[in-house]
């Protein structure tokens, strides 16, 4: 053992092997690497995950963690994602509480210092894969391997790969899934030291291991798999058996096409580990195309995978040399038991390839690569030659994890770089016309919600956004087409049939838009959005007793819905019903306190009930909130002027008018006050 790890000495110089100072190395290498994402937006999932997530919110019971989904809905509900991580919830909780809110900055550097406490943590752990376990007089003792653990640790610490766990928020749940992952690795081999003569081991590190590989999955689910490791290392490095079944289960594949393409994109996940260069947010819809025939070209890759396998694994089973057969066999148990629950073997994961699931197994690769880098270094004089190769892939590595940081500070970089990697890709296209279309740019949005739709003809959420941005620009026919084709894709689609009911509702089609309103209500029983919609439907009809239901309705299921406040508030207003209407302004503002079209409104009403120093304490507050809006000095103006305060009621028509010289109104107002004045200065005179 010792033979070998010397011969990385050319690489890994003796004088930074103390422990400390290989931890201390790694650990600046990861910071170097993805510190520039610290200060970065909350993107992509970030948001369903943070945000509008309601079990990060204080007023949310801390027992309900244990019920919810990832994403805060509850596990039993069908559009539940199955994702069970409540310890990761209750961590970003905790950050919320602990940083006064949803700060992203707060959580990403939690992400960076966990990559870099992981990274650390790793100096032992391959000290341990390196060195295993070695008998003396005195019973089993650890014998360190400095210089391969150190440069192992290092290759993963830097690895570009692990930049969307690390900058994406939400790959939060596979940092603290593989953190105790490895305590728990670490806890089973203190385990397997403190064995004593009779070959019984520890029960206080055996529960701790079990413990905190427990605690693992409650991070994320892949995280039950270190019980497969430390099963694994349990029986070829302490009983030193060869279990060429397990191998077999890994290898076994039908002769389908549906198995090609799966051993395909292990291929391409082997492909993300060897050049980190080609990145990508996201690799579903239409990123990878289906291989249909043996005949296509990327069939040679497949085979390329299983060619260096199934090299390595019979070197692994039948390598006289026990120190490396060890080696190869803990490197690719620690490369495949971890990426299995994302392998499709046992049952269907929602993603064909994710950079994310490769965080835990690259562990495992960069052993391998190490352990290569010894054997070359052993079997070849030029070892400068390959001093410089490890020290150009430590230093291109790190160059790409900065750039790559980078990109995911913002969501329009982040869409943006994906274009190049995956323009066949959908979502992609998708994703950056949401973002131009957030920004205003609808011209640009439209471009891009089109070719998601013509790469995906069935990507309903993108003939969703496009309908919408189509019925802002009065484009009516062509946005009713796509938003019912999106409903006939998907007819529990809520969003999209709540938006066709908007636009059959401008096309006068008022039977039909009532349809569609009452399909989006019984496909989503609480959607205030829906119900407010609705309810200025029955207004335009005159219905009015219909719409104010409807906007009762919505404010009962979002109380903090200014819209449907505001619009009972004048409706009942412009009926005439002003004790009505007064009392459901102090409602809401009572619901929403700092509510200034609330404010503005009920000031409307108190002014008309003669109420006007409570009216005028509302249009002033209105006012300092709003100082530049025309229609909040006007209508303040007319109360002055009713009140018989003519000077003030001049000062602000004026602010109005030149805030807004075309208000028709104002300007009549104005006139009449002006003649007013004139009228009273004659008689003064």
């Amino acid at each position: 053992m010792a033979e070998w790890d010397a011969d990385l000495d050319h690489i890994i110089p003796s004088s930074v092997l103390p422990p400390l100072w290989a931890k201390l190395l790694v650990g600046f290498a990861s910071l170097v690497c993805f510190a520039r994402s610290y200060d970065g937006d909350f993107v992509f999932d970030d948001s369903e995950a943070i945000v509008n997530n309601k079990d990060l919110r204080a007023e949310t019971p801390l027992g309900d963690l244990w019920h919810h989904d990832f994403w805060g809905n509850r596990l039993s509900s069908n559009t539940s994602h199955k994702s069970y991580r409540p310890l990761t919830v209750l961590i970003f909780r905790m950050n919320c509480y602990l940083s006064g809110g949803f700060h992203p900055v707060s959580f990403h550097v939690v992400n960076i210092l966990l990559h870099g406490g992981i990274s650390i943590l790793l100096v032992d752990v391959f000290s341990v894969l390196f060195g295993g376990l070695q008998y003396t007089s005195k019973g089993r003792r650890l014998n360190l391997a400095p210089r391969s653990s150190l440069l192992a640790a290092l290759l993963f610490a830097v690895h570009p790969v692990h930049t969307e766990c690390v900058a994406a928020v939400v790959g939060c749940a596979d940092l603290l899934a593989a953190l105790f992952f490895l305590l728990s690795f670490l806890g089973y081999c203190k385990a397997l030291r403190e064995t004593n003569k009779e070959g019984t081991r520890s029960t206080f590190w055996v529960l701790l291991s079990i413990l905190l590989g427990a605690v693992a999955m409650l991070c994320k689910e892949q995280g039950i798999t270190v019980l497969g490791l430390n099963a694994v290392f349990d029986i070829l490095v302490i009983g030193k058996l060869n279990v060429l079944e397990m191998v077999r289960k890994v290898l076994h594949k039908d002769r389908s096409l549906e198995a090609v393409n799966y051993n395909y994109y292990y291929s391409l996940n082997a492909w993300l580990l060897l050049c980190p260069w080609w990145l990508c947010f996201d690799w579903s819809m239409g990123c990878i195309p289906l291989i249909k025939s043996v005949g296509d070209w990327r069939v040679i890759a497949l085979a390329a995978l299983w060619f260096c396998l199934i090299g390595l694994i019979c070197q692994a089973l039948c390598s006289e040399d026990s120190h490396k057969r060890r080696i190869l066999t803990l490197g690719l148990g620690f490369l495949i038991i971890p990426f299995l629950p994302a392998s499709n073997l046992f049952f269907r994961v929602g993603f064909v390839v994710a950079e994310r699931v490769l965080y835990l197994p690259s562990a495992g690769y960069c052993m391998l690569l190490t352990f290569g880098f010894g054997v070359l270094s052993k079997h070849t004089k030029k070892k400068k030659l390959i001093a410089a190769f490890v020290l150009g892939i430590l230093f291109i590595n790190t160059l790409r994890c900065v750039i790559r940081s980078g990109e995911w500070r913002n969501e329009e970089q982040l869409f943006r770089s994906a274009l190049s990697v995956c323009p066949l890709n959908a979502k992609v296209h998708y994703n950056v016309g949401k973002n131009l279309a957030d920004k205003g740019n609808q011209t640009a949005a439209i471009r891009y919600y089109r070719e998601a739709v013509r790469l995906n003809p069935k990507y309903v959420h993108a003939m969703n956004n496009l309908g919408n941005i189509l019925k802002e620009r009065n484009e009516l026919q062509e946005a009713e087409r796509l938003l019912s084709l999106a409903v006939q894709i998907q007819p529990d689609f809520a969003a999209a049939w709540m938006n066709l009911g908007i636009v059959q509702n401008s096309l006068k089609r008022f039977q039909a838009a009532e349809q569609s309103y009452r399909t989006a209500i019984k496909h989503r029983r609480k959607y205030p959005d829906c119900y407010y919609n609705l309810g200025r439907m029955y207004a335009d009809l005159n219905r009015h007793v219909d719409a104010l239901n409807a906007w009762r309705n919505a404010t009962a299921l979002k109380p903090e819905h200014s819209l449907a406040w505001n619009n009972m508030i004048i409706l009942l207003d412009n009926t005439g019903n002003l004790a009505q209407a007064e009392a459901v302004g102090r409602e809401a503002l009572e619901l929403i306190p700092n509510d200034h079209s609330l404010m503005f409104s009920l000031a409307n009403v108190l002014g008309k009930s003669q109420k006007y120093k409570e009216s005028e304490a509302l249009f002033l507050k209105a006012i300092k909130g709003h100082p530049n809006t025309a229609s909040y000095h006007g209508n303040l103006a007319v109360l002055y002027h009713r009140w018989g305060h003519l000077d003030l009621a001049k000062k602000h028509y004026e602010i109005s008018l030149r805030l807004d010289p075309m208000a028709s109104g104002t300007k009549e107002n104005y006139g009449l006050l002006r003649r007013k004045l004139e009228q009273v200065q004659k008689k003064n005179v």
